[in-house]
């Protein structure tokens, strides 16, 4: 009886450890905007929640539900940045952290990115210091800022207003001279110019007046090639997909520099029931093999950008020009096998 015993539960472990290894998505049952950093041999996952930053901690990005989780930052009431709090990014940068973010007193009209640092080796441990507010010339209106460096050089890009009032969603970058501060004028790189970045179910009075949107930026590197993968359209319709940039020429800051390909590159699958794929990043496997793409999505038409928006998870690959191709939107019933171990 002893012997059966052992036997089923060496057969359970079995089927538990093949489990782990395969997933579906979505890997959370919401959490829109989700970015992640792989740091030592851990991911360290965030997303959207509006109030505060919190962190997850797991070894394995596809078992995420189970993960270790931190309350970071709660913003003090009263502030500029005390409301809507959007889009956060835990970055490394010259072995510090900084968590950035879009943050409001409770006008959309007033947001703004913001920056926290914490200097501890463990983003779980140490203190996290409100560095301010992260702002170029002129300082308007900006949310989703990603910071990257290129050639040695620090560099942010973000989604941004051309002027004072909400008429369209633009991609900007900026040098930054350290990774709280940037230097000099902002400099536009792309603004909504195809019909797949100005959907915007303009009958529904609920939704926002503006469809030019290009927002979510993501600077991506592979062999060489620099591109930046970016969300249009309005994250409320189902068309919310991601377009490309290309870095063509030398100087990243030259706007003559980049070009918008013609098509997008990940839209919504209806025979996969995936809607409003979008607000993605990147990661690498464990072991440095793949490439993978986390990002939001709906499982319903019509579900819009509330809480209802899931993050997933897939591969991706690369066209013989060099440029990602993430392929579509998995079904929810699409076994997928966990990113490649060490």
């Amino acid at each position: 009886m002893k012997e059966k015993i052992i036997v089923v539960m060496l057969l359970i472990g079995g089927c538990l450890s093949a489990q782990q290894k395969t997933f579906t998505n979505p890997i959370l049952p919401s959490g829109a905007d989700p970015y992640s950093t792989y740091h030592n041999g851990y991911y360290y996952y965030t997303h959207t929640l509006g109030d505060k930053l919190m962190l997850w901690k797991t070894r394995n990005l596809a078992d995420l539900k189970n993960a270790e989780s931190k309350l970071i930052w709660t913003p003090p009431e009263g502030t500029p940045y005390s409301k809507d709090i959007w889009a956060p990014e835990f970055h490394i940068i010259d072995g510090k952290w900084y968590v950035y973010f879009a943050a409001d007193d409770g006008d959309n009209n007033n947001h703004r990115m913001y920056v926290l640092e914490n200097q501890s080796e463990d983003p779980f441990t140490g203190k996290w210091e409100f560095k301010g507010k992260v702002s170029a010339w002129p300082d308007r209106w900006a949310i989703d800022g990603n910071v990257f460096k290129y050639k040695g050089t620090l560099y942010m890009i973000w989604s941004g207003w051309e002027g004072d009032t909400n008429g369209q969603q633009n991609i900007y970058i900026a040098r930054m001279k350290n990774p709280w501060t940037i230097d000099g004028k902002r400099v536009l790189i792309a603004e909504p110019t195809y019909a797949w970045e100005k959907q915007g179910d303009l009958d529904d009075a609920a939704n926002p007046p503006h469809v030019n949107v290009n927002e979510g930026p993501q600077y991506l590197e592979h062999n060489g090639k620099i591109f930046i993968v970016f969300s249009a359209s309005g994250c409320w319709t189902d068309y919310y997909a991601l377009g490309l940039l290309s870095l063509e020429g030398e100087d990243i800051l030259d706007p003559s520099s980049w070009k918008k390909h013609p098509e997008p590159v990940f839209t919504k699958s209806e025979e996969n029931s995936v809607y409003a794929p979008g607000h993605n990043s990147f990661f690498k496997s464990p072991d440095g093999t793949e490439d993978w793409i986390l990002y939001h999505a709906n499982a319903n038409p019509g579900d819009g950008c509330g809480g209802k928006r899931s993050p997933r998870m897939q591969k991706i690959r690369w066209n013989e020009d060099g440029t990602p191709r993430p392929g579509s939107p998995v079904s929810e019933k699409t076994v997928l096998k966990i990113p490649s171990e060490k």
